[in-house]
């Protein structure tokens, strides 16, 4: 994967043309497709669900990721493993067996990425940091498109990125990423970015057009 990789988030996309829209998102140059699977209680809306996830795995050969916004993602990882998921993300405020957790998703073969509310502190989860590959950090409140960065997060990621020297993680941003954030965070130590409509979707640009230009930020 490229030093920085660009994930779209499929919430956001088009889902009454969504073979094009993988379709021209592969021809644009992303690098994982970032699927949200949202049950309605951990947050308080519905999103993503299995038959998005294979409909999108089925138009592509790149990473796909699920972003697991769901109460005991315990229970699914299988399920979205055998769907063909590369990398699970789980919240640790949604599983009371974490550790088990993260060991099922590295036994089943796939990538291992916790992901962290706004609100939780990089202490609380330091100890679990030399079992995942990625780290996603929510800048925005999980649940909705569409809302404002969260600018306090900054200073948490400027601390987790000294934690991250020491192991081999690679941090990802998600909610609000805007070409200006890319600039800022990538140079801080930012690998991954979630994109939404801050910067890719709903835009009078092609995709291609939008991905080479924050490439060469």
């Amino acid at each position: 994967m490229n030093k920085t990789f660009f994930c779209p988030s499929m919430m956001c996309a088009d889902f009454s043309n969504l073979k094009d829209e993988v379709e021209q998102l592969n021809a644009a140059g992303v690098d994982v497709f970032h699927m949200d699977i949202m049950d309605g209680n951990f947050v308080p809306n519905f999103a993503l669900g299995t038959n998005d996830l294979q409909a999108v795995r089925a138009n592509t050969d790149k990473l796909v990721d699920v972003h697991l916004m769901i109460k005991e993602p315990g229970k699914y990882v299988e399920l979205f493993a055998n769907l063909g998921a590369d990398i699970i993300y789980i919240h640790p405020e949604a599983e009371p067996h974490l550790l088990r957790t993260l060991n099922k998703i590295k036994a089943s073969g796939k990538k291992c990425g916790l992901a962290i509310v706004p609100e939780t502190a990089i202490e609380s989860v330091k100890y679990l940091l030399d079992k995942v590959d990625y780290l996603l950090v929510m800048t925005v409140s999980p649940g909705f498109a569409g809302q404002r960065y969260l600018d306090f997060v900054t200073d948490k990621i400027k601390d987790i990125v000294k934690v991250q020297k020491q192991q081999h993680f690679k941090i990802v941003v998600d909610g609000a990423v805007s070409p200006e954030k890319i600039a800022e965070l990538s140079k801080i130590g930012v690998a991954g970015f979630v994109l939404g409509t801050a910067t890719l979707f709903n835009k009078n640009e092609t995709y291609q057009t939008i991905i080479e230009r924050i490439k060469k930020l």
